[in-house]
């Protein structure tokens, strides 16, 4: 295990380097475009529970999301964790973040029920024993959100889409009911959940000529429309699941 937490270390300190440098570009913009669309998620589902005033982000990055709560008036202290060090600097520059600190991808430094709420988007799939840290994460919050692509699908299986995923650096491949399972094998319960193909701008990240613009768009499109109807849109695309959950 401490290999692997050592790999994934590297790989996200080489990840945010860039930005460090200066040389963020498209980066650091798709960062901030991924950081509205978990917002998004994340705001939509705490509806169903207390404002809480105490929020810790697991693998909280360059701190965007935080960031993005910040602005929403989510939370009175944000906390961010995160394995990169260079990750961290940036996390802790960012207004809206009360504190940015190193953890070692497995044991989080905070009593148990220390949080209100603890949020954890897009990381499961980048880690080796994902109910290991789903685990800790559930020890240390009141009421979590986590987010994941759902990658056990037809599209993923592609040469290309397998290759895009393990440059990313993605471990994990999962369903909705995978997710569910590890929710509840850790003791707690789906109090809500959403399915998102995402939203436009996501599909059009990037396009420079009319031709991708409208490649971009004819995506969305299909996508949205598969994804109305569940069954078939979960078993033929990857669509970003996020889920509340509490205590059982």
């Amino acid at each position: 295990m401490a290999s692997d937490i050592t790999e994934i270390r590297e790989f996200y300190e080489n990840c945010y380097s860039h930005h460090a440098n200066g040389v963020e570009g498209i980066f650091g913009r798709w960062r901030e475009l991924g950081a509205l669309t978990k917002s998004d998620h994340i705001c939509q589902l705490l509806e169903l529970i207390p404002a809480p005033r105490e929020v810790l982000e697991v693998g909280c990055g360059d701190g965007a999301v935080l960031a993005e709560l910040a602005r929403r008036g989510i939370g009175e202290t944000r906390t961010g964790i995160d394995i990169s060090s260079t990750a961290i600097r940036l996390a802790a520059s960012r207004p809206g973040v009360t504190e940015a600190r190193l953890f070692d991808g497995v044991r989080i430094d905070a009593r148990d029920r220390s949080y209100d709420l603890v949020v954890c988007t897009h990381v499961l799939e980048h880690v080796s024993a994902p109910l290991d840290l789903l685990t800790e994460i559930t020890r240390v919050g009141r009421a979590i959100v986590i987010e994941v692509p759902l990658e056990r699908n037809l599209s993923a299986r592609r040469a290309s889409a397998r290759a895009l995923s393990q440059n990313v650096g993605h471990l994990q491949r999962f369903d909705r009911a995978s997710v569910r399972r590890m929710i509840a094998a850790a003791g707690w319960r789906v109090q809500s959940e959403l399915l998102d193909p995402l939203p436009l701008a996501v599909h059009t990240f990037g396009a420079d000529t009319p031709r991708a613009l409208t490649k971009g768009y004819a995506k969305w499109a299909a996508r949205s429309a598969l994804a109305a109807v569940r069954p078939i849109g979960e078993r033929l695309m990857t669509l970003h699941y996020a889920a509340l959950a509490t205590p059982v």
